[in-house]
C-alpha cells in the first residue's frame, strides 16, 4: 500500500499531464479536413466490420472535382509526387474509417498493403507508400503505427499511381 504523500505525489503529477491532444486535435493542427467517403464504383462496399476488425477497400489518390492522380512511377511520376499522393490516400482512408465507425480515436491500425503503379524496374515502393504510414502516425499517434506491404504493380485501375487498403482493430465505444 502505498503512503499518502506519495499518492497525493502521484495524483498531482497526473493533474500536470497534458493528455495526448486526440486524432481530430492532430486533424487541424496538421491543417486537415477528412473528406467523405466516395461511392463505390461497383457492387462492393467501402468498409466491412467483421467482429473486431474493420477492413477497408482499396482507395486511390482522388483529385478535387474528380478522376485520379495517374501515371507510373519512375516514368512521369516522380517519388515525392506518388508519396504525396499515398499521403492523400491515407486522409482517404481515415474519412472512410470516421464515416464507419464515428471516432478516429477509437481505431488501432493492424495492416496496410500499398500498391504503386511502376515501371518493372522500379524498387522504391516502401518510399511511397510512407506517404500513407506517415500520416496514419501522424494523425493516429501509436495507435497509427502498423505492418506493412509495399508493392509494385504493373498497373492499377483507371491508371492511378496508387491504392491502398488497411486494416483496422475498433475498440468498443
Amino acid at each position: 500500500m502505498i503512503g499518502e504523500k506519495m499518492a497525493a505525489a502521484i495524483a498531482a503529477e497526473l493533474e500536470t499531464q497534458v493528455p495526448a491532444p486526440d486524432a481530430y486535435a492532430r486533424l487541424r493542427a496538421a491543417g486537415l479536413t477528412l473528406p467523405k467517403t466516395p461511392s463505390p464504383a461497383g457492387t462492393y462496399v467501402p468498409a466491412k466490420i467483421a467482429g473486431d476488425l474493420l477492413y477497408l477497400a482499396g482507395q486511390g489518390p482522388a483529385k478535387e472535382g474528380g478522376g485520379f492522380y495517374v501515371g507510373k512511377v519512375g516514368a512521369d511520376v516522380t517519388i515525392e509526387d506518388a508519396y504525396r499522393h499515398a499521403r492523400l490516400v491515407g486522409l482517404q482512408l481515415l474519412g472512410v474509417v470516421h464515416d464507419t465507425v464515428g471516432d478516429l480515436n477509437r481505431v488501432e491500425v493492424i495492416k496496410v498493403l500499398g500498391m504503386v503503379n511502376a515501371v518493372p524496374d522500379f524498387a522504391d515502393h516502401p518510399k511511397v507508400i510512407n506517404g500513407c504510414s506517415d500520416l496514419l502516425v501522424e494523425i493516429l499517434g501509436e495507435a497509427g503505427r502498423h505492418a506493412r506491404s509495399a508493392v509494385g504493380m504493373g498497373s492499377l485501375p483507371n491508371g492511378m499511381t496508387v491504392e491502398v487498403e488497411v486494416i483496422l482493430r475498433v475498440r468498443p465505444a
